[in-house]
């Protein structure tokens, strides 16, 4: 078990999202999104750890640092979006 301190007006205001949302109480609401946000960092650290395998690759097979710089940023912006 596992407590944590948050600010009453998020506790309200979870309490007044869950039922909207279909969940039994505010708990499981915020355990839903705890998940959801560790789910989406996740994935992300994961798609980086897949691009600098790529890019280290390429460089290995000779492509340019300008090439890869150029690349690489096309890439991180996508991922902003």
């Amino acid at each position: 078990m596992v407590s944590i301190r948050m600010r009453e007006d998020v506790v309200e205001d979870l309490k007044r999202v869950a039922p909207l949302l279909g969940f039994s109480g505010y708990q499981p609401l915020m355990r839903a999104y705890i998940g959801q946000g560790l789910r989406a960092d996740l994935a992300r650290l994961e798609q980086r750890a897949d691009l600098t395998r790529l890019v280290e690759s390429l460089r290995r097979q000779g492509i340019s640092e300008e090439v890869l710089a150029t690349a690489i940023a096309e890439a991180q912006s996508a991922y902003e979006m």
